[in-house]
């Protein structure tokens, strides 16, 4: 596919001459591009030498579209580090080498053209402030080659090829992970193939809790403390292999998934703040899947503006009476413990009068989800993730013990929450990939066998492209995700690469959902097609743990200030 105007030769090999040069090249003057973005948006919102937040505001399509300018660095940056890995063990093969060459053929040409934020939303750099003679900073031949000749319909099509013959391994690529997280991975996706997808689109449409022997299988193979460390009972194992965890098993089902974030998040909030007692208490149980938690944050009318939770806890002796009102409580009914946050400062207006309660409750059922005294809630009907269902709650002199204060200190809820956003960012970002990958998985299988006009769908060019197009996306995603988890595990700060992560995940699982649904045709827009569900899935991932407006602002917030 020739852009600028130039004409391909048809003999023009399909994968390009000293690839990885090129791509290296390439990186370094989009990082140039990037300083000059960085400086032109502070402009926009510097007052007094100090960024402004009401500027902030004001300019987000400038802040944000810089926002994803740097997420598009910081991804080919990490993709280059893949690469060389890989061609260092001599494993960069065929398939590796394409989606390599598209990705960056594919992603450079959005920066110079418009990256898309969302469906209706493509920021240009002039939107950002870039002039004319910075933006020429990626007129270099390196970029120049990549952009004409890097995505090409040739190498969507031996990509596909590729992707077809049966040789690819599951992931379309390698991963460039070691040893250890490759038998992790194939372990999971074994036991999510033959557990956990023959029946996620019978749940998901009887809009059915996750069977309990499922949930007791996956304590049983360590999900619930995969990161939790082994004096408390778990398997001591780093982020990375959450990922992998968590994105096979949101291949399977998002549902399934996404269990062990809210064990993920409980664990984290107690190894930061928690109490020497309080570890020894809950993190055994946790890691056992003995307690399973749930968290507690949202209101009614507060959304992602937590510091203005309204939610009282007040003491009663030595304990604590709350009343107030959450809702989008994921998983509520039948887990033994909330990570409630709460106000206890009855004279704040903002997050420094947030407490964090590791509040005890009874299991609910069917017949009677909330039976604990001083709580009480209905469900939430929602299109997709549906495997653990959504609940409003009312608490009414609800009780939680003294010893249940996080870390025994009151006003440090908000601080000991933010501790974990990076942990549930990834970790979100890993289940987009098991979405997106699951959706690539239905429509391959779909493209395959479905005739039209006496051909495989698959030998369209247009189809071949969309799917040729979710392998490298993925892959892409995968390797920011795989980088952000390994920041983590460094005890590195990563809230920007983790909020990139789960940026560009979300936005690769819809992509991926949707196309997916689109080579389905009619077919897909029906019920029983797992397409259907992973739609409806894919479309919460850029909502929860972070919108993607949110997600963008503490980018460029970070980066700006």
């Amino acid at each position: 596919m020739p852009h600028d105007g130039q004409t391909m030769p048809l003999d023009m090999p399909t994968i390009l001459p000293d690839l990885l040069t090129l791509t290296a090249t390439a990186t370094e003057a989009l990082d140039v591009l990037v300083v000059a973005a960085r400086e032109a948006a502070a402009a926009h919102v510097t007052r007094d030498s100090r960024i402004a937040p009401d500027l902030m505001e004001a300019c987000q399509t400038a802040t944000h579209g810089f926002a994803w300018l740097a997420t598009y660095a910081q991804a080919l940056r990490q993709m280059q580090n893949w690469a060389d890995r890989l061609n260092a063990t001599g494993s960069f093969g065929e398939m590796e080498m394409l989606i390599h060459q598209i990705a960056f053929g594919e992603y450079l040409l959005q920066v110079r053209g418009g990256i898309p934020m969302s469906q209706g939303e493509i920021v240009r750099m002039d939107d950002i402030g870039l002039t004319q003679d910075q933006q020429r900073s990626l007129m270099i031949p390196a970029v120049m080659t990549l952009c004409s000749q890097g995505n090409t319909q040739a190498a969507r099509t031996r990509l596909v090829a590729l992707m077809r013959d049966g040789t690819a391994n599951a992931t379309f690529g390698a991963t460039g992970q070691d040893e250890e997280l490759d038998m992790i991975r194939d372990q999971f996706r074994r036991w999510s193939t033959d557990k956990v997808a023959p029946h996620a689109h019978g749940w998901h449409l009887r809009d059915e809790l996750i069977p309990m022997e499922v949930i007791d299988e996956m304590a049983e193979m360590g999900v619930f403390g995969l990161t939790i460390p082994e004096e408390f009972g778990g398997l001591g194992l780093p982020k990375a292999a959450m990922c992998v965890v968590s994105e096979e098993l949101s291949r399977g089902y998002i549902g399934v998934g996404s269990l062990g974030t809210r064990s993920e998040i409980a664990a984290e909030l107690i190894l930061c703040g928690g109490t020497d007692d309080q570890k020894a208490k809950w993190l055994p149980k946790l890691a056992s899947g003995e307690t399973l938690p749930t968290a507690v944050f949202t209101e009614p009318n507060t959304g992602s503006d937590l510091g203005s939770l309204k939610t009282r806890a007040v003491r009663t002796g030595d304990d604590w009476t709350v009343t107030g009102n959450k809702t989008w409580i994921t998983h509520a009914a039948r887990t033994h413990m909330m990570t409630l946050l709460a106000r206890t400062d009855p004279e704040s207006t903002d997050y420094k009068g947030l407490s964090m309660f590791l509040a005890e409750k009874t299991p609910g059922t069917d017949e009677a989800p909330f039976p604990t005294h001083g709580m009480s809630g209905g469900e939430i009907e929602v299109l997709g993730y549906r495997g653990m269902k959504e609940y409003e709650l009312a608490f009414d002199g609800f009780h939680v013990a003294g010893d249940n204060l996080l870390g025994g200190v009151t006003g440090a809820g908000f601080k000991q929450l933010m501790q974990t956003f990076e942990s549930a960012r990834i970790q979100t970002a890993a289940r987009a990939i098991g979405v997106a990958q699951a959706s690539l998985d239905e429509a391959l299988a779909y493209a395959e066998t479905r005739t039209q006009f006496g051909k495989a769908l698959i030998e369209f060019p247009r189809v071949a492209n969309k799917l040729a197009m979710m392998a490298v996306d993925i892959m892409v995603t995968r390797q920011l995700t795989y980088f952000s988890a390994g920041e983590k595990d460094n005890d590195r700060r990563c809230d920007i690469e983790a909020g990139m992560a789960k940026l560009l995940g979300a936005r690769t699982a819809w992509a991926a959902a949707d196309n997916g649904l689109q080579i389905h045709g009619g077919n897909g827009f029906a019920l029983e097609y797992p397409i259907s569900r992973l739609l409806c899935d894919a479309r919460i991932l850029n909502i929860f743990e972070g919108a993607a407006e949110i997600q963008a602002q503490v980018i460029a917030r970070r980066l700006l200030g």
